[in-house]
């Protein structure tokens, strides 16, 4: 039988963190994924707040960056942090990134580059399934196997959103052009 640990307050900022990354997540990959669910409201309302929600997000995981370095007294000047954090650091970095450029002077400024910035949503879902598994794999507390189930289900439902994509466009290439 596996012991829970009672979760730390900079665990609890983390989770929320996740939380509030994944439902700025969700509203593309529900819509391409299940059609349907524009009709139920919920992935526009998503979208209507995701810059907010995606902000929420950042200033929780400053939260619980600053927590957790409080507590563990990490030196920032060595480089040993970095290599053990890394997974940590560089999600940080691109949430960082993504919360400078969440506004509409971004947008006008960098154009179409703003939309490939705003990619590394991407690559910070993958970092952040690495981050998690990482530090929590020898201290699960009761909110671990939440955060990973909501985690793994929501780069699932990216997977799908990939194939889903790349079926259609095949599907609309193999089709011949009607005159």
């Amino acid at each position: 039988m596996m012991d829970l640990d009672t979760f730390s307050q900079a665990s609890f900022w983390g989770f929320a963190a996740l939380t509030a990354y994944i439902l700025t997540l969700l509203p593309t990959n529900l819509i391409i994924v299940f059609p349907v669910t524009k009709t139920t409201g919920f992935p526009q309302w998503l979208l209507k707040y995701r810059r907010l929600i995606g902000l929420l997000s950042f200033f929780l995981s400053v939260l619980h960056g600053f927590i957790f370095f409080k507590q563990r007294n990490f030196d920032i000047f060595d480089i040993k942090t970095y290599f053990v954090y890394f997974q940590g650091v560089a999600t940080f970095i691109i949430f960082t990134l993504l919360a400078i450029t969440s506004n509409d002077w971004s947008v006008k400024r960098l154009k179409k580059n703003w939309k490939n910035l705003q990619r590394l949503t991407y690559l910070a879902m993958f970092l952040l399934t690495w981050h998690i598994l990482d530090k929590m794999a020898n201290h699960w507390t009761y909110l671990t196997p939440v955060g990973i189930a909501a985690i793994t289900a929501i780069l699932l439902l990216f997977i799908a959103r990939i194939l889903n994509q790349r079926h259609l466009k095949k599907k609309k290439i193999s089709q011949p052009k009607a005159k």
